[in-house]
């Protein structure tokens, strides 16, 4: 482990097809045993990161169900500060630890705004949020454990700059196909395989019709 940043875990869902959501953001892939792992997995780890397109898109309150255990900080990865009030993650800050992270673009407006409803506001990066000294900030804040729950965007910045320890990815058995249809890791891409991370497969769970590949890179 990385003593100057959490360890990081990148955990999705996708079909056969590499798609993590639908062309219409529609992502339920998962079967309830993967979700009973999933959530097993969530209460194992110190915090819980998303990208604003998945916050906007499902919704999610980040919490712990199907099983026992406690809720992991979530962080919500928000340039410039624009989650809606009405949000769950909002509904429910005052109960479950949750930071914003956002860069020098929001407005002060938005600040007063996010941390009068009870959120942590951390502010990294000037046009857009700097991942390197965000997770160095979780660090001292005590965490050692972050699950990174994507989108496709967020997970291609934790994977481009390095900073991803394992992957766990379940292969649903759905082909959703669709051109603008969200992959497991979007944005530019590496231009050469040799730029890519190799990663080395560690173990494979098969649920039914689910296989679950656990990697380390």
């Amino acid at each position: 482990m990385v003593k100057s940043r959490p360890h990081v875990i990148l955990s999705a869902a996708m079909s056969v097809d590499g798609k993590i959501a639908t062309r219409t953001g529609n992502s339920e892939l998962s079967s309830r045993k993967d979700l009973v792992r999933v959530h097993k997995l969530r209460a194992s780890v110190d915090a819980i990161l998303i990208g604003k397109h998945t916050q906007m898109i499902d919704d999610p309150s980040l919490t712990v169900k199907y099983v026992k255990g406690k809720n992991p900080t979530r962080i919500i990865l928000d340039s410039v500060g624009s989650i809606e009030s009405t949000s769950q993650i909002i509904k429910t800050c005052k109960t479950v630890p949750t930071i914003i992270a956002v860069s020098k673009k929001i407005t002060q407006k938005n600040i007063v705004r996010l941390e009068k409803e009870g959120l942590e506001v951390i502010k990294c990066g000037q046009n857009k949020i700097d991942l390197k000294k965000l997770l160095h900030i979780l660090r001292k804040k005590n965490i050692k454990k972050l699950l990174v729950e994507g989108g496709g965007t967020t997970n291609w910045s934790f994977i481009k700059d390095g900073l991803v320890d394992e992957m766990i990815i379940t292969i649903t058995p759905y082909v959703l196909g669709g051109s603008i249809a969200i992959s497991l890791v979007h944005g530019e891409g590496f231009g050469k395989i040799a730029q890519a991370p190799l990663l080395k497969l560690k173990k494979i769970n098969r649920m039914k019709n689910e296989l679950v590949l656990h990697y380390t890179i």
